[in-house]
């Protein structure tokens, strides 16, 4: 399943952020921490580079808690600090200004000893498309100024956002990169990072199953009620329509009913804390 995009305002996005880095004491890189591998920007630690960077492993709530934690080792190294977080409930965001100031430390330190007080922090937020970036501002300040929307590619243009916790965020729209493999494609794919419309839902959720009975068989069946599983995804995915009632006349299986069912109940949880990529 690969795909090849480059939409103009992903063009546009990678230009201000080479600009605007400039302006910024750091950098908060947002994840999806159910797919930490495929939801980095490649791009982001070009772009980036030796600039101080926080990456925010978001919807942990949603994660196995374990997978996440190793991730947070794994990341953690020189100007890089990883954490976990909550965006929807602020759990974890109370971290954000002391991670932060670590960061900082010595730039922190020059500008008080110049007798600076009330120092603010300016951060960027950058991530790609659908892991959270708004409803992570909206947290942060508290009230709904960028827009929240449950598709990718919701914010569009930069602006500056003020907390109470001492920083600023500059917002940036979510950027993807030219060209990924199968694999990070239905990382993507199905935790909604890519739209649905320009997906094969049917063919995303017989891969989905694939995954999971691998990765998590017992929580798979506990969810849909599976005596047992077999070798071949097809007959499992038939076995859950089943059990879900999705069958047409002719007792034919409505493979785009249950594809819009496992996937709408992976996004939201349902089915387990899932973890699908491991350091």
């Amino acid at each position: 399943m690969p795909i090849n995009w480059f939409p103009g305002h992903m063009v546009k996005t990678r230009r201000q952020i080479k600009e605007n880095l400039k302006l910024v004491d750091a950098v908060i890189e947002i994840r999806d921490a159910r797919i930490v591998k495929s939801s980095a920007n490649p791009e982001i630690e070009e772009l980036c580079g030796n600039k101080p960077r926080l990456i925010l492993l978001n919807k942990s709530d949603l994660s196995e808690g374990a997978i996440t934690k190793q991730w947070i080792k794994e990341l953690s190294k020189g100007s890089i600090r990883a954490m976990e977080a909550n965006s929807l409930t602020g759990a974890g965001l109370k971290n954000i200004k002391p991670e932060l100031n670590n960061l900082l430390k010595e730039k922190l330190e020059r500008q008080k000893n110049k007798g600076l007080v009330n120092i603010t922090i300016r951060v960027m937020v950058v991530g790609i498309p659908n892991v959270g970036k708004s409803s992570f501002i909206n947290k942060m300040a508290q009230n709904t100024i960028a827009k929240v929307g449950d598709r990718p590619g919701v914010t569009k243009n930069k602006q500056w956002i003020k907390t109470k916790m001492g920083i600023e965020l500059l917002d940036t729209p979510g950027i993807l990169w030219p060209k990924f493999d199968e694999e990070t494609a239905l990382s993507l794919a199905f935790t909604g990072a890519i739209k649905d419309e320009i997906m094969d839902t049917e063919e995303l959720a017989l891969k989905l199953v694939e995954h999971l009975q691998v990765l998590y068989p017992k929580e798979l069946m506990e969810r849909y009620k599976l005596d047992e599983l077999s070798p071949s995804a097809i007959e499992n995915l038939d076995n859950i329509a089943i059990k879900r009632g999705c069958i047409m006349s002719k007792n034919t299986i409505d493979y785009n009913r249950i594809a819009a069912i496992l996937l709408d109940e992976l996004r939201g949880g349902k089915i387990a804390k899932i973890s699908l990529e491991r350091p």
